[in-house]
């Protein structure tokens, strides 16, 4: 083999070392990592990208634990979304540390695609080694000895601004007392406005946009705000239809819509919302952010489209 034949191989590997992808069907998953090798405590910074065609398929984000194999994630950053086109890159950054020496693997990242028309598949990346190294000791130095607790002589002198400050803290509180007992005034009495009752669809709407506003979903807390709003969305049901949605599973709970004729027309949604959160929830699965404000949005729609029409009958004259 030629001399610059072996030169330009060589940078050619250094450029793709710390780079994995593997890719199938219209989707395509890369990671690289920005260190092989940190001190203990110190952290690595792992980079995620993943290529979807949201027309052709349905992108499941892959389940990150908080620790493997002696290594600990101690951050996961926020999904960000490019769209180019039809394709949408999805990027995320993770932070990884270790606190016991060795070299250790971070796993592969799978990460499941439903395709419109085909059988499901999974995109993933590869593995990288990380080596976790101690600090370096200078063993030509002998080792030192442990010094004893040294007893400081102290006298009431060095307590003064506290006892200073105890008395004035203690003057402060009698006077509030005495400044409010001379002021004290008989309290109003409470006037409860009177308003409008709220409706069971007015209530569910104002239920589902709190849970909005809790923001869950944003600090990682996926299963408890999906727990939440399949709660809200089971209780309206069976409020409305007088259905026991809250003791049904999700398939009892769509064999059942389908024999009302309101939420028979609905069944769609009813369907995805539930079918979401099922996943979120039991297979520990990652919706993308858009999953999440969709399932939110159509379960306002829900509630809205059964909304019961009221009839007024004319009166008629005599």
């Amino acid at each position: 083999m030629r001399p610059a034949f072996k030169i330009h191989a060589f940078f050619l590997l250094l450029m793709l070392a710390g780079y994995t992808a593997w890719a199938q069907g219209d989707a395509k998953a890369t990671a690289r990592i920005d260190a092989t090798k940190i001190t203990v405590g110190d952290q690595a910074r792992l980079f995620l990208e993943v290529q979807h065609d949201p027309s052709q398929s349905r992108l499941q984000w892959a389940y990150i634990p908080d620790t493997f194999n002696h290594l600990e994630v101690v951050e996961k950053g926020k999904i960000d979304t490019v769209k180019q086109g039809n394709i949408v890159t999805y990027k995320q950054r993770l932070l990884v540390t270790g606190f016991d020496s060795g070299a250790y693997m971070v796993p592969a990242l799978v990460f499941p695609v439903i395709p419109n028309n085909g059988t499901s598949y999974t995109v993933q990346t590869d593995s990288f080694s990380l080596l976790v190294q101690t600090v370096a000791v200078d063993t030509s130095k002998g080792f030192r000895g442990i010094k004893g607790i040294m007893v400081v002589k102290g006298s009431w002198l060095d307590y003064i601004w506290l006892m200073l400050a105890a008395i004035l803290f203690i003057g402060l509180i009698i006077f509030v007392i005495i400044y409010f007992r001379k002021n004290r005034k008989a309290p109003a009495p409470v006037v409860v406005p009177q308003g409008p009752v709220e409706t069971l669809q007015e209530k569910t709407v104002r239920v589902l946009r709190e849970l909005e506003q809790q923001g869950l979903w944003q600090k990682g807390q996926v299963k408890e705000y999906y727990t939440q709003l399949t709660d809200i969305l089971r209780n309206y049901i069976e409020q409305r239809f007088r259905t026991p949605a809250m003791e049904l599973t999700t398939d009892e709970l769509l064999y059942s819509a389908r024999g009302h004729k309101e939420m028979h027309a609905q069944l769609p949604l009813l369907t995805n919302i539930l079918q979401t959160a099922d996943l979120a929830k039991f297979a520990k699965a990652q919706p993308l952010p858009h999953e999440h404000t969709n399932a939110l949005e159509q379960a306002i729609q829900f509630v809205n489209n059964t909304k019961p029409v009221v009839t007024e009958t004319p009166i008629q004259a005599q």
